[in-house]
């Protein structure tokens, strides 16, 4: 496990290393500046679901779900953020101790 830790912390080092030698009139492309402002986005997007409707390799329905729903019912009512974590988590625990 730890050669596998190793290994990719070392890939990860050398990739960011590799970043920095890019030269910046690539990176002022506006296409991949497109681009760069929509990962973080999706990669988000892809932990949110994953964390919430995924136990170890099953697709589940559960308390987590709901607070999910209603974390997205307090976003587009403009919550703030606070808030909006306040609403999940008590909506999530609410269900769990229902259920």
């Amino acid at each position: 496990m730890w050669t596998v830790v190793l290994a990719t912390s070392s890939l990860c080092f050398a990739i960011k290393l590799l970043g920095h030698s890019i030269p910046e009139r690539w990176l002022a492309n506006a296409r991949l500046q497109r681009i760069n402002a929509l990962v973080p986005i999706s990669l988000l997007s892809a932990l949110v679901v994953a964390q919430g409707l995924v136990l170890k390799t099953h697709v589940v329905v559960d308390h987590r779900l709901a607070g999910l729903a209603a974390a997205l019912a307090a976003l587009f009512a403009r919550a703030p953020f606070p808030a909006v974590v306040i609403v999940a988590a008590l909506t999530s625990a609410v269900v769990y101790h229902l259920h």
